[in-house]
């Protein structure tokens, strides 16, 4: 499965081995991007296999890469048999954050994603024209979720969780540590970041990149955050776009316009108690636009956010949610 490759969140450690327990790693690579898990077990158990095959069961549910996976049999109008529970909770879940966010987020997207190159299928030429036609069947007003059958309003309505079923992966792997009895890991998924318990009594560390274009590589760390039992995402146009006739299109698309998102925004990092609202909620905040943005944080309370966008100068700027100030790391 092929995911976004743009998130920019690394994990940092001083030691190797806490007091009583090794730290165990697995790392690897799935949905198109690498995985790195830490944990720390009383048993010394290595849970790379079964974590693994959740990831095959997983995209075999939820990947539009692949064509028989169950999502793609729902978008092409395929026989289907029922829904399964990890559709269900990305149905579920985007429906949520769909509202929330006053349609900012939206799923049914995904035929846009498609024409404008970020999508398994190939570019199309885009005039306003078509990017009309698509819009009259995008809004997730125009599918339902009902005892495991969907119902769409025209058949060329589709779904695409891309934009924060990473997220639930990692959720889904956290899920698991814990059921396993595991009081102390981070489980990361292309930059996406479940951080549970503490490290010898410390919070865990995560940092943040600077927001330079940068296709391939890691960037350089602009903030380090202290945290525990808590989802982190992170959305930006500054890894993943296409450059066309010299100008920069970003994967965002916004559902109500069909056209690229074009606005200060340059990051968007989300902390929530699940990393498949903070991943979903990231991209509707980079669809928002700064202004917007500040609005819906300060009506929503319990989102921490922070933002990093370009003033009228170009230079960087930081939008920061009060609470977030608290768990910088090493704060002078």
């Amino acid at each position: 499965m092929k995911w976004k490759v743009f998130i920019s969140l690394w994990i940092f450690n001083s030691n190797i081995l806490t007091a009583q327990h090794e730290v165990k790693y697995i790392e690897g690579f799935t949905q198109g991007t690498s995985y790195h898990i830490q944990y720390i077990d009383a048993k010394n158990r290595n849970f790379k296999k079964p974590i693994e095959r959740l990831f095959k069961k997983f995209d075999s549910s939820v990947s539009t890469y692949q064509s028989n996976s169950l999502i793609s049999k729902i978008n092409h109008n395929l026989k289907y048999g029922r829904t399964d529970d990890y559709f269900d909770a990305c149905f579920l879940k985007a429906k949520e954050i769909w509202l929330l966010t006053g349609g900012a987020f939206d799923p049914t997207v995904y035929p846009l994603v498609n024409a404008w190159g970020f999508g398994p299928e190939k570019k199309d030429k885009l005039e306003q024209t078509k990017i009309d036609s698509l819009l009259t069947f995008v809004g997730f007003e125009k599918i339902t979720l009902t005892d495991g059958k969907i119902t769409k309003s025209d058949p060329r309505v589709s779904l695409d969780f891309n934009a924060f079923a990473q997220g639930y992966s990692v959720d889904l792997v956290s899920d698991f540590l814990i059921q396993k009895g595991v009081k102390s890991f981070v489980v990361e998924i292309g930059g996406e970041v479940y951080v549970h318990g503490k490290r010898d009594g410390q919070a865990w560390k995560v940092g943040l990149e600077q927001p330079i274009e940068n296709k391939e590589s890691k960037n350089p760390i602009t903030i380090l955050f202290e945290l525990e039992d808590i989802g982190v995402a992170t959305s930006g146009n500054y890894r993943k776009f296409t450059v066309e006739n010299g100008v920069k299109i970003a994967h965002h698309i916004n559902p109500k316009t069909g056209i690229p998102t074009s606005n200060q925004l340059l990051s968007a990092s989300i902390f929530t108690d699940q990393c498949i609202s903070s991943d979903a909620l990231a991209t509707a905040i980079l669809v928002m636009g700064l202004d917007k943005a500040k609005l819906f944080l300060e009506e929503h309370p319990e989102i921490q956010a922070y933002l990093i966008y370009s003033d009228a100068d170009g230079k960087y700027q930081v939008f920061i949610t009060p609470k977030l100030i608290d768990w910088i790391a090493d704060k002078q």
